[in-house]
C-alpha cells in the first residue's frame, strides 16, 4: 500500500514508472515522470473495457483525496453506472488535454518538452477555457487569451500555445469528443513571429581573437574544452552540454547524436576533425569514465548547466548581444557559405530540417564524405585565424 511518506519520497528515474496502491492493478496508482512530476492515475475495468483516467497532480491532490476520488468512481461502477461515458460526451477542455498528455506527450517526448507543454497549458490555457466543455469552445475564446500573450511581446509563445490547443482538439476529434479543431479558424489571426537572429562575429580577425581568447581561458579545463569543441563542431548548445561518451566513436571520427536529443528528432552525424578528436582525447583523461563529456561540478550524473558556456564567454568579455553559445553556428554558416561550400552540405551539418519529410527520414548520412572534408577545412581555417 502507498503511504504519504512513500509517495513523497518517490524519485525520478530515466523513464517514467508507475507504483500501484496495493496489489490490485485496477485501481489507484501514482505515476512518476522523468521530470520528477507525479500524477495520480485511476484504472478501471467496465464490461471488459479498461478506462484509465488522470485523478490530479501530486501534491495538489494528496494520497487521501486521490483514494477518495478513486473510491467514488469505483462505487459508481459497482452501482452499474459508467462515470466515464458522461464525461466523454461532455468532457472539459482540461480533462481532454490531460488525457492527450497521458497518451501523446508523456510516453514519447523528452521530460523538458513535456514540462514546457504542461506549463503552457497551465499558465495560458486552463485559466480561460479549462473548465469549459471542449466541444463548446469557440475560436474567439482562444483568440482572446492568445491576444493577451501577444500583448506582452511574446509572439512566438502565442503561436506555440495555439499549436498545443490545436493538437488537443485534433486528439478530441480522433477520439470522438469534439467535432473539429476550432484553432483552424484562427489561421492568419496572430502576428507573425519576428525573425530571430543570434548575434555573431564574422570578421576573420575577430574570429581569430575569439579562438585565442578561448585558448587562454582561465578556470575549468572542461569549460575551455567545451568552447573549443563547440567552435569545431558548431552543434547546438544543448546537444553539446548533454553529449554522452557512448555517442562518440574516436576510431571512426564520428559523433552520433541520437534522435531524442535533436531538435528535429532525427539521428545526426557530426564528422570529427583532427582538432575535435584532440579535444576529445584530452577530455577523456578527465571524464572518460563518466556518462557525460561535460558533467556538472556538483554531480557526475548530470550535464553542465545551459548557462555555463555563455558565462564563460562573458568572462572573455563577449557580451550577450555580441556572442553566445548559439553564435558558433551562424559564424560557421556565414564563413562556409562565403567560401562557396555546397549549401546542402552546410544545412545538413547544421541539422536544419529537410523540406521533404520522407527524404528527411533517411538523409542523416547525406553528403557525409563531403561534410568530413568541409569540417576538417573549417577546423583548419579556425586554427589559421588564431595564428594571425
Amino acid at each position: 500500500m502507498l503511504t504519504a511518506t512513500g509517495v513523497k519520497n518517490l524519485k525520478a528515474r530515466e523513464k517514467r514508472y508507475e507504483v500501484f496502491d496495493g496489489d490490485n492493478r485496477n485501481g489507484l496508482s501514482v505515476e512518476v515522470m522523468p521530470s520528477g512530476s507525479k500524477f495520480w492515475r485511476g484504472r478501471f475495468r467496465i464490461d471488459g473495457k479498461v478506462y484509465r483516467r488522470s485523478l490530479g497532480e501530486y501534491p495538489s491532490v494528496g494520497l487521501k483525496e486521490a483514494r477518495e476520488i478513486c473510491a467514488d468512481l469505483r462505487g459508481k461502477i459497482l452501482r452499474r453506472e459508467n462515470p466515464f461515458l458522461k464525461r466523454e460526451k461532455r468532457m472539459s477542455f482540461q480533462a481532454l488535454a490531460e488525457e492527450w498528455l497521458d497518451v501523446k506527450v508523456f510516453p514519447v517526448r523528452t521530460p523538458n518538452h513535456s514540462r514546457t507543454v504542461v506549463s503552457r497549458l497551465k499558465n495560458y490555457v486552463f485559466p480561460y477555457i479549462g473548465t469549459k466543455e471542449a466541444a463548446a469552445v469557440l475560436p474567439g475564446e482562444i483568440l482572446e487569451f492568445l491576444r493577451k500573450i501577444e500583448s506582452k511581446g511574446t509572439f512566438e509563445t502565442a503561436h506555440r500555445v495555439k499549436q498545443v490547443c490545436g493538437q488537443v482538439f485534433r486528439y478530441g476529434v480522433a477520439t470522438g469528443r469534439v467535432e473539429r479543431d476550432v484553432t483552424a479558424d484562427l489561421k492568419g489571426a496572430l502576428s507573425d513571429v519576428p525573425e530571430k537572429h543570434y548575434p555573431t562575429i564574422t570578421a576573420p580577425e575577430e574570429i581569430g581573437g575569439l579562438m585565442r581568447a578561448i585558448d587562454g581561458l582561465n578556470g575549468s579545463l572542461g569549460v575551455r574544452l567545451a568552447l573549443k569543441l563547440q567552435a569545431y563542431t558548431f552543434v547546438r548548445p544543448g546537444e553539446l552540454r548533454k553529449a554522452e561518451w557512448k555517442e562518440i566513436d574516436l576510431d571512426k571520427a564520428e559523433w552520433r547524436i541520437p534522435p531524442a536529443r535533436m531538435k528535429m528528432k532525427r539521428l545526426h552525424i557530426v564528422p570529427l576533425s583532427t582538432q575535435a578528436l584532440d579535444v576529445l582525447r584530452e577530455l577523456r583523461l578527465f571524464t572518460g569514465e563518466m556518462k557525460y563529456l561535460f558533467p556538472t561540478f556538483r554531480s557526475t550524473e548530470r550535464p553542465m548547466s545551459d548557462a555555463t558556456v555563455n558565462a564563460a564567454l562573458r568572462r572573455l568579455s563577449y557580451k550577450q548581444d555580441v556572442f553566445t553559445g548559439h553564435s558558433f553556428r551562424s559564424m560557421a554558416s556565414t564563413i562556409l557559405n562565403e567560401h562557396q561550400f555546397n549549401r546542402d552540405w552546410i544545412e545538413r551539418q547544421l541539422a536544419h530540417v529537410e523540406g521533404n519529410s520522407v527524404r528527411a527520414a533517411y538523409n542523416y548520412a547525406d553528403y557525409l564524405p563531403e561534410r568530413r572534408k568541409m569540417m576538417q577545412w573549417w577546423a583548419d581555417w579556425l586554427d589559421e585565424q588564431a595564428q594571425v
